[in-house]
């Protein structure tokens, strides 16, 4: 993967065990449930809609919780990599950066890492969004979550 180029059209990370396999076919399922109980309302087939629901929710609260842990990392990562390379009063409000800053920045080059950050400190840039749109020279990321 180092290979191949990474942007912000191409960053998304899709991935298949989650985004084609499980969260599908557990959709469907709860569809089956709800229309099965709806047809024929049974304790049984009511307690399979929960339980559909419940294997829904479960897959999206694994992918919110992963993704969690990685935007912990990241920031993690960016405050080691700003300590060593912001100087000066900068330097001093790097703990001002929001988590989604940090997260947008972590694709920046280190040569347009002190502009940015004096943009998002200024609320020029207020999101990850609007960081990763004003990145030039994007560094690739393929270890995602």
């Amino acid at each position: 993967m180092s290979d191949a180029t990474q942007d912000l059209k191409s960053h998304r990370r899709f991935f298949a065990p989650f985004h084609y396999i499980a969260l599908p076919i557990f959709g469907i399922n709860m569809f089956l449930a709800a229309w099965h109980a709806y047809r024929i309302p049974t304790r049984w087939n009511i307690w399979g809609v929960a339980v559909a629901v419940a294997l829904v929710a479960l897959t999206l609260a694994a992918r919110a919780m992963a993704n969690t842990v990685q935007d912990r990392v990241i920031r993690l990562e960016m405050r080691l990599r700003l300590q060593s390379l912001i100087t000066g009063p900068l330097a001093a409000r790097i703990g001002e950066l929001s988590p989604k800053h940090m997260v947008g920045l972590r694709f920046a080059s280190d040569a347009e890492l002190p502009g940015l950050i004096e943009r998002c400190l200024s609320g020029e840039l207020a999101n990850d969004e609007a960081v990763k749109k004003q990145i030039k020279n994007w560094q690739a990321d393929w270890l995602r979550a």
